[in-house]
């Protein structure tokens, strides 16, 4: 069973610094993609950024490309998501994913974390 943990959200203020960690369990987690979305209200959920198995295969949103980095430690079974330079807009809750398209077939998800900018 896929779990994922995600801790690390809080309340910042503009230009600040967050470290996102996501905890996995269940499956095998250096042969998933893991990936970092975020949602406000109202909003359909977007993805942030992305780090396939092999930890220098990664890919931004545009709006985070320069301030945000993902990383992943497969000894620790643990993703990272290192956020700088946070603006109120990326105010959100961010949940971690593990996907894996081929068999075993992983499509999971974390219970969220809330992460506030605001001064």
């Amino acid at each position: 069973q896929v779990q994922l943990v995600e801790s690390g959200g809080g309340l910042v203020q503009p230009g600040g610094s967050l470290t996102l960690s996501c905890a996995a369990s269940g499956f095998t987690f250096s042969s998933a993609a893991m990936r970092w979305f975020r949602q406000v209200p109202g909003k359909e959920r977007e993805l942030v950024a992305a780090v396939g198995s092999r930890s220098d295969d990664t890919k931004f949103a545009d709006s985070v490309k320069g301030r945000f980095t993902i990383s992943r430690d497969n000894a620790k079974n643990t993703v990272y998501l290192q956020m700088n330079s946070l603006k109120p807009e990326d105010t959100a809750v961010y949940y971690c994913n593990a996907r894996r398209t081929s068999a075993p077939v992983i499509d999971g998800w974390g219970q969220g974390t809330q992460v506030t900018v605001s001064s």
